[in-house]
């Protein structure tokens, strides 16, 4: 079966060089932040406002893991009961605004 209509893509964005040599930038910076901070209480602010609480647990290929105490993932999406009582919030690095030793 063929499409009577098949339009050729069409690019509506593509980033800069200049706008990707710094995100990569700030991402290795951010990146290496986290790793300085690796299993420490800390607090996550997003440029949406929200703030997090907990520890990082893990940091890789751009997203921060933050283990919060379930009774501090209430504001998550989803949670699964079960043996570990603690929940793991996956962070992406670029939306991050601010990362605080507590």
């Amino acid at each position: 079966m063929s499409l009577p209509y098949r339009a050729e893509p069409q690019t509506l964005y593509r980033a800069t060089d200049e706008w990707v040599r710094s995100l990569r930038s700030y991402h290795d910076h951010l990146h290496a932040v986290c790793g300085q901070c690796l299993h420490r209480p800390v607090r996550v602010e997003t440029v949406d406002g929200d703030v997090f609480e907990g520890t990082i647990v893990h940091c890789d290929r751009g997203i921060v893991y933050l283990m919060q105490p379930a009774e501090q993932a209430v504001r998550a999406p989803f949670f699964f009961p079960g043996p570990n009582p603690n929940f793991i919030l996956p962070l992406v690095l670029f939306n991050l605004l601010a990362i605080t030793l507590i």
